[in-house]
Order: structure tokens, then C-alpha cells, then sequence
């Protein structure tokens, strides 16, 4: 069994190198271009990629490799008292977009994380935010679901396990985050 899922992880980083180095290279190109202009980031996800969101938001307000300053990233994930009241008084699907709502202006950056690519709340947060003027940046898998329509860029992994999926956006997560870092060289 352990070797299956070496193996298995092992082709889908393969898969990925072979089909989406574009596709990163843009990712990290949208993400330094927010932050050389000042603007943050802010990443929403449920459950696995909710706790993604909250990893690489932590990289950019703590730090990733390297000593730099502070910067702007927002889990949309971590207020619970915001997501409850946002569920109760509006509906689950609308927990993001009314963050986004909130928080986001012209320039910032939005990523989306869905494993499925069909998140509701994922969809509801990207219309909302171009509305206010954001780029948006989804992180999916299997064949990018609804979201393929939703952002400016979809990156896709190219597998249907959710496992090897998040192990992916965790990796594409990292090398942005190491983008963002070389800015301060």
C-alpha cells in the first residue's frame, strides 16, 4: 500500500510537470504582481483546502524560506463567528463571497480552492470578487469543475484522488510562496 501511494503521488507530480509549468509560472506572476502593488491575497476553501487556505495565508503574514516583511494574506476561512453568522443569516454558499464582500479591493487577489472545482461558496467568492475588481485564482482537480468558467485562471491537477489533488495545491501553493519570496532578494 505505501509504495502504491509513493508511486501514485509520484505520477501525478509528473502529470503536473508535464501539463501545468505554464499554467504556475502565471499563478506566480498574478500573485508577486499583487504584492509588489501593495494588495493582498485571501484564499478560501472547505474542509482540506479550508486548511490549505489557512497554510499558504500563513506563509505570506509569517514567512515562507526566507526573512522579509510581513504581508497581506487572508485565510477566509478562520473566523468563525463571521462564517456562522454568515450561514445563518445568509446561506452556507454565500460564507466567502460576503468576505470577499468585505475585505477586497481593486487589485487584491482572490484564490479559490476546490479539489472538485464545483464549490459553491468557492464560485459565489470569484463572482463577487471580479465584481470588486480582484483577480481570481482557482486551485481544482479532476477536470476543473464549474470553476474552470468562474476565475481568471483554473489551475487543474490532473488526477481524481482528492489526496494527490491537495498534495498539488500544497506544491503550487509553496512555489508562489518561494515567488513571492525572491522579490526580496
Amino acid at each position: 500500500m505505501v509504495l502504491k501511494e509513493l508511486i501514485d503521488h509520484q505520477n501525478t507530480i509528473k502529470l503536473v510537470i508535464d501539463t501545468l509549468q505554464g499554467d504556475i509560472e502565471t499563478a506566480c506572476e498574478m500573485i508577486t504582481t499583487t504584492v509588489k502593488n501593495g494588495n493582498k491575497v485571501l484564499f478560501a476553501g472547505n474542509g482540506g483546502s479550508a486548511a490549505d487556505a489557512q497554510h499558504l495565508a500563513a506563509e505570506l503574514t509569517g514567512r515562507f524560506v526566507k526573512e522579509r516583511k510581513a504581508l497581506p494574506g487572508i485565510a477566509l476561512t478562520v473566523d468563525t463567528s463571521a462564517m456562522t453568522a454568515i450561514a445563518n443569516d445568509y446561506h452556507y454558499d454565500r460564507v466567502f463571497a460576503r468576505q470577499v464582500e468585505a475585505f477586497a479591493k481593486p487589485g487584491d487577489l482572490f484564490i479559490g480552492i476546490s479539489t472538485s472545482g464545483n464549490s459553491q461558496g468557492i464560485l459565489n467568492a470569484f463572482e463577487t470578487a471580479a465584481q470588486y475588481g480582484c483577480k481570481t485564482l482557482g486551485l481544482s482537480g479532476r477536470d476543473g469543475g464549474k470553476m474552470n468558467g468562474a476565475c481568471d485562471l483554473n489551475i487543474v491537477v490532473p488526477s481524481n484522488t482528492t489526496a494527490r489533488i491537495q498534495e498539488m495545491h500544497i506544491l503550487i501553493g509553496h512555489i508562489m510562496c518561494q515567488a513571492v519570496d525572491n522579490l526580496f532578494d
